[in-house]
């Protein structure tokens, strides 16, 4: 390739990502014990397995990017012999253990029927949980034989689950409700399975040509995809793949009535009897016994255990029922050919549970594993240990305890961390949806609903409710839910910190059915009395009685610097100083284990003083004039850790900036300049003590001689007590929480608004706000004042999809906070009417919504009892909403949560006012509260009908919140990556981000947030160095991550998709990139309708792709739309405006409309020139083309005019319409994209320029020597260099020869210049098109 890279546009719109987790093993869940992903399953098929505990170096790591499978060096090469099987050829490394072994042959198509089996080698059974370079004997060309094990109970129950979920393996109920770690991705469906070509070789190729002739396919887009078009239809959000037909095995699996066997038969070896109805409508008992399956001679009313005649015993069940169901045989065999062609990313299971907003009408049907779950308990099945529950704080915290000195280490710490974290979540949040649905007992449960705890599977759940009036004095109910997300904040910043020793519960919050659910690990003792004989260190009464303890000063010590923690001294109840270096409320427990637990860390970052007005304290004149502080709900308002660090940063760089100012005043700096360094005998070193104290003392440092800015958590607590000595430190403090509450509204508040106005920041639904707003700092109580703010800006005409989001996000969060009472007072089976009836209320045009009330024969007449999990209350006072009530609440929510005035008595005043979408506030709702409708077309504007019924609402689903675990190492190799790209040096950042894929996969498993955006920038790069079909590869990969991840329409996935659309198109596939493009676009209309910058950009991408499919009607018509875009939210004076009528007038052109190009391709120059003056390349290319245009718009009408004075036979030169090529048009979809190509290739007249710089230099080194030495004897007379053009002279030419050589260009105006066999990566600070 001649262009090696060059500039990418700074990912500024992908947004960070909350971390995901492997899910919990289980027999045949497609992946591996680390989540890697499955491999072909052909017949002697070659295979590699997935490498989950090999570190390789960055020079060893393929360049496929695909780092889950990466041979090494010493990889072992050998056979399995399997009977009834051919011969399988793997290469595996020796670090590998041979359970993965096993789990790839319970993949593989003709093996995937196994499951009780061993390996072995030489006659000697292999350990499963063995590494195979630790067996005896195992070397290159070893053969293992596959060896069936008999069968227990357990085993017999994990093969009848296995074989069950192979029936139903491509089913996608357990998709769409969200079991078993299972979530839907929609690619297949929407390519047609048409992404890129596959050779023999397994290599995918690079399409020459397109795939089909233009002519014969149709490119137009749906109607509701075209540009104007009002439609914004659900139904299609999740369209079902293309080649699935439901395929019948079975039509019965099922426990038999005759279980358990009687002790006669369990001294035969019977283990369970199973009753089958094939689909011939043969019902079949059958025996599960230790030696196999066979058919025995029971019926429903007669049991007969002997085996059947003809007996057939089969150590499988498939097997069996392979021999008598020719119809099971031949489905099963086709189902399995469809599971294995699926890519693996789409059926393997997701480290988190990731729920769907919709879900299509679909049937029940019946599923014996899944009975069998729901009516027994699966107290003692997690996973890998049977018979007894886990100990997850022992596992928690013995994790933490690993080693992690070698990377090795590192990364298998970091790996079993994340597998135990995501594994307690999953637990966590299946107790806690049992407690709300009152399915699990309390362990006190003569107390009122609200003050219950619970214990299920070691994990100890409460209720986000103030149920001892500990949160009184600071606002009750309100302040006990927010101190629970404090709290997880506090945790994740304990854990990111990994002091030794210091240890912190598991902990997970749950939202379900409008209760807060706290989930947390166990201190060993606790339980066994009252808390406050545990705690040696803190306070368990808000500050009036404190402890210390030195251990956890020490530990403690260790956190205060990185957690900008102040050590400080407060009184006890007995007047004496006691040392703190953290909150007053956080509590030292040390548990029965010895380890020092650290709880209730909700107080560790600082108070929010905008938000918390105390008495004889005044704010700064920023926020005084802002209307703060505020009274608030609670009193427990923190600012957010990423505002700390951002503070700390700008006062660094004014401390930086003081120190400067004052050494550069002193005389002493004169005197340095002016003798040189013989100044330094003379150096005053007390005075330059003195000028950084009071540089110090100036920016708040609490350290009189270095910078370091600290915060007193305890500074505005009511009930904590300072000795005298503290006063003038608890003034320092005082000023500080002053100043970064004044930081907060007078920089970032206006940083973020700047952002957006610059297009830095993008958002397009309440998460991707949410995430910006984090990123600057900004907690979400401040988005009523950034709307207050935008709507008197300058720039308010480039923020209105700022503006809709942030109102949206206002009234969304304000009907969340009242669905969450609202529910409280609902009984279990008024639900769905109830959650109905809601959004009639808040939705629906209709004026008076009825709820729809049970029938007087289902309403219980039993007494309330205080067991039951509601607030006393009438059961049916929910159905007295109305509209004009709801919106009157949400008003008052609005004003009194975000402090800013809605004044809409209704829905449609809110949607006309504001330019709303009532598909995307649905959205947005069923996303925050928990609520799963029915996938059907609503018709919210009907004032005749409501628009909900009780049956759209089709279930509930649990909102989550847990730490983040991070892969360290791998992000460190992920960062430096990119550092690496951003400077030019292409091959060394990609074998970095191969590594960094690798070290992901090995932590995460192959679904990941982290691993999607690597595979994307992967993609990128392939994508720059030409190898297209790899690129793809990869993008194919991070769609499908970001679906199953972050849900089918995350905003995110939508740039996944366009991205992908992108490569496909360089690959020659025009129809399945405007499928993907298609869909992309459908997914934008809605999540945030049309109006929105990002719809311009991928209008751009269609109508581009759409002129070279020969459509240049239908590409005019999204190209206007995303000029009408770019004019309204960059201007009139934008480089993407100019771009926008240069696209136009291309495709006006093409159309020999000569005339209407003209006038596009005058305003692209007029802003070329203004903006990049004459000479600059897009100027000149602008003008040459507005030259052609306007002499073909003068040939045309000479032509015109001939034609009507002589008729036919008029004899002019022909109209020369412009076709653009394909290279052309790549080129400026990589513009619109924002990836640069430079090309790097060094000319004759570089490579001389080079050596004339070289001797040169060498010349000005020869002559300061012998000045220097002239000098030295006397001589002042210098010696001259030849008057030739300096190097920087030569350099400035090399760089403007290679500015000419530019093939591409980008969103931003750049001076970067590649040279050499490497490229410069430029990230603009504001998204500009230029050369």
């Amino acid at each position: 390739m001649d262009t090696q890279i060059v500039c990418l546009r700074e990912e500024r719109k992908r947004g960070s990502m909350v971390s995901k987790g492997v899910g919990t093993e289980a027999p045949g869940s497609g992946t591996d014990s680390g989540g890697g992903e499955a491999l072909p399953n052909d017949k002697n098929s070659e295979m590699t397995l997935p490498m989950n505990s090999v570190i390789t170096a960055a020079k060893d790591v393929h360049t496929n990017g695909d780092a889950v499978a990466v041979p090494t060096q010493d990889a072992l090469n050998f056979k399995i012999q399997v009977a009834g099987s051919d011969v399988i050829d793997l290469q595996v490394s020796p670090q590998e253990m041979v359970q993965e072994i096993i789990q790839i042959l319970m993949e593989r198509e003709d093996t995937c029927q196994r499951t009780c089996f061993s390996l072995q080698h030489d006659g000697n059974i292999l350990d499963n949980f063995a590494e195979l370079r630790s067996v005896e004997g195992l070397k290159d060309g070893s053969v293992l034989r596959v060896v069936e094990e008999p069968y227990s109970v357990r085993e017999a129950r994990v093969h009848i689950r296995h074989v069950q979920d192979l029936l139903k393996s491509l089913d996608p109920a357990d998709v769409y409700n969200g079991i078993e770690c299972n979530s839907p991705s929609f690619l297949s469906s929407i390519s047609g399975g048409d992404i890129g070509d596959m050779s023999a070789s397994g290599k995918r190729k690079r399409r020459s040509v397109s795939d089909q002739p233009l002519d014969n396919i149709d490119y137009s887009p749906p109607e509701y995809i075209l540009p104007g078009s009002k439609d914004r239809p659900l139904s299609l959000l999740q369209p079902l793949t293309m080649d699935y037909k439901p395929l019948q095995c079975l039509k019965s699996l099922m426990m038999s009535g005759w279980n358990p066997p009687p002790g006669n038969r369990k001294m035969r070896g019977d283990l369970m009897y199973l009753n089958i109805i094939t689909t011939e409508d043969r019902h079949v008992s059958i025996t599960s016994s230790t030696r196999g399956f066979y058919i025995n001679q029971s019926t429903v009313d007669v049991f007969n255990p002997k085996p059947d005649i003809p007996s057939l015993l089969c150590h499988s069940l498939v097997d069996l029922l392979n021999q008598i169901s020719p119809i099971f045989k031949k489905n099963f065999s086709t189902l399995q050919k469809r599971r294995v062609n699926c890519h693996p990313f789409e059926r393997i299971a997701t480290p988190f549970q990731t729920y769907s907003w919709t879900i299509p009408q679909k049937q029940h049907t019946i599923d014996c594993v899944r009975a069998e779950d729901a009516y027994t308990s699966r107290l003692g099945y997690e996973g890998h240990i049977s018979g007894q529950s886990r100990d997850w704080n022992e596992e928690l915290q013995m994790t933490r305890e690993m080693p992690c000195r070698e990377l090795t280490q590192r990364v298998f710490r970091e790996r079993t961390i994340f597998k135990v974290n995501s594994d307690f979540v999953a637990a966590a949040t299946r107790g806690a949806m049992a407690v709300v649905d009152g399915n699990i007992m309390a362990i006190n449960p003569g107390e009122y609903t609200k003050m219950q705890i619970f214990i299920w599977n070691n994990i100890f759940f409460s209720f986000g409710f103030d149920v001892r009036d500990n949160y009184r004095e600071s606002g009750g109910d309100h302040a006990a839910y927010v101190a629970s997300n404090n709290d997880l904040k506090g945790i994740q910043a304990y854990s990111n910190l990994d002091v030794k020793g210091l240890h912190m519960l598991g902990t997970v919050i749950v939202d379900y059915r409008g209760y807060r659910v706290i989930a947390q690990s166990i201190v060993p003792g606790i339980l066994d009395h009252e808390q406050d004989q545990n705690v040696v260190y803190g306070s368990i009464d808000f500050g009036k009685s404190v402890m210390t303890h030195h251990a956890y000063i020490s530990l403690l010590m260790k956190t205060s610097k990185p957690l900008r923690i102040q050590k400080h001294m407060v009184l006890n109840e007995v007047e004496q100083p006691v040392l703190l270096c953290s909150s007053v409320d956080c509590k030292g427990i040390v548990g029965n284990d010895g380890r020092s637990y650290l709880l209730d860390v909700f107080r560790t970052f600082p108070s929010d003083l905008n938000f918390l007005p105390v008495a004889g304290e005044e704010l700064q004149e920023e926020c005084r004039k802002l209307g703060f502080p505020k009274e608030y709900r609670h009193k427990l308002c923190c600012l957010r850790p990423e505002l700390v660090e951002n503070f700390i940063q700008h006062k660094h760089t004014q401390f930086a900036k003081l120190l400067k100012e004052k050494m550069c005043r002193s005389d002493r700096s004169k005197s340095l300049m002016e003798n040189g360094e013989s100044a330094t005998e003379n150096y005053d070193y007390m005075r330059d003590v003195e000028e950084i104290k009071a540089a110090c003392q100036e920016v708040g440092s609490i350290n009189d001689t270095t910078f370091d800015i600290r915060f007193n958590p305890n500074v505005y607590s009511p009930d904590v007590r300072f000795p005298e000595s503290e006063q003038q430190a608890l003034q320092l403090q005082k000023r500080l929480m002053k100043e970064i509450a004044a930081f907060l509204v007078s920089v970032q508040l206006p940083s973020f608004i700047k952002d957006c106005v610059s297009h830095v920041a993008v958002p397009a639904d309440g998460t991707t706000m949410t995430d910006a707003l984090h990123k600057h700092g900004i907690n979400i109580r401040y988005i009523g004042k950034i709307t207050q703010m935008i709507s008197q800006s300058e720039d308010k005409q480039y923020l209105d999809h700022i503006l809709r989001l942030l109102i949206s996000e206002i009234i969304m969060r304000a009907a969340k906070h009242i669905i969450v009472l609202y529910l409280q007072g609902v009984e279990i089976s008024a639900l769905s009417s109830a959650v109905s009836h809601f959004l009639n209320c808040l939705l629906s045009s209709y004026p008076n919504p009825v709820a729809h009330l049970l029938p007087d024969e289902l309403v219980s007449r039993r007494k309330k009892s205080k067991r039951k999990l509601r607030i006393a209350g009438n059961d049916t006072t929910w159905a007295s909403l109305t509209p004009t009530e709801l919106w009157k609440q949400i008003n008052s929510e609005a004003s009194e949560s975000f402090d800013y005035v809605l004044a809409c008595n209704g829905v449609d005043q809110a949607v006309e006012r504001f330019g709303l979408q009532k598909v995307s506030l649905l959205r947005e709702f069923c996303i925050k509260a928990g609520i799963q409708i029915l996938l059907r077309e609503y018709n919210f504007d009907s004032r005749h009908k409501p628009t909900f019924t009780e049956d759209d609402i089709v279930n509930t689903f649990p909102v989550f919140k847990h730490i983040i675990v991070k892969a360290t190492d791998a992000d460190k190799f992920y960062q430096n990556a990119q550092t690496k790209i951003q400077k030019g040096n292409l091959k060394e950042g990609f074998e970095l981000l191969n590594e960094s894929l690798n070290l992901f996969n090995n932590v995460y498993g192959a679904l990941h947030p982290d691993i999607c955006s690597c595979l994307h920038l992967l993609a990128r790069i392939n994508y720059i160095m030409d190898d297209i079909p790899q690129a793809i590869e990869n993008q194919q990969k991070a769609v499908i991550i970001s679906e199953r991840i972050l849900g089918f329409d995350h905003p995110n996935t939508i740039r996944e998709y366009a991205s992908l659309g992108h490569y496909c198109f360089a690959n020659n596939q025009v129809s399945t990139a405007l499928r993907l493009l298609y869909r992309a676009r459908y997914l934008m209309l809605t999540v945030s309708g049309e109006d929105h910058p990002e719809i311009a950009v991928l209008d751009s991408n269609i109508g581009l792709m759409l002129q070279a499919a020969l459509d240049c009607d239908l590409a005019i018509r999204f190209l206007q739309k995303a000029l009408d875009l770019n004019l309204k939210y960059y201007g009139i004076q934008a480089l993407e405006t100019a771009l926008s009528y240069h696209l136009m007038a291309q495709v006006y052109a093409s159309k020999a409309e000569f005339r209407t190009a003209m006038q596009h391709e005058n305003e692209a120059y007029t802003i070329y020139r203004v903006q990049l003056g004459e000479t600059h390349q897009k100027t000149k290319g602008s003008s040459e083309f507005l030259k052609h245009v306007t002499q073909q718009a003068v040939n045309l009408q000479r032509t015109m005019n001939e034609i009507y004075k002589k008729g036919s036979n008029a004899n002019l030169p022909p109209v020369q319409t412009t076709p653009l090529s394909n290279k052309m048009m790549l080129e400026q979809l990589n513009i619109i994209n924002g990836i640069v190509l430079i090309d790097t290739r060094k000319s004759d007249l570089q490579k001389a320029t080079e050596r004339m710089r070289k001797l040169l230099q060498a010349e000005i080194q020869a002559s300061q020597r012998l000045n220097k030495a002239l000098t030295d004897i006397g001589l002042d007379d210098a010696i001259s260099v030849n008057r030739t053009a300096a190097p920087g002279e030569i350099t400035n030419g090399a760089e403007n020869l290679a500015e000419e050589n530019t093939v591409t260009n980008s969103k931003a105006e750049t001076d970067c210049v590649a040279s050499g066999d490497s490229a410069e990566l430029c990230l603009p600070a504001v998204d500009k098109e230029t050369d």
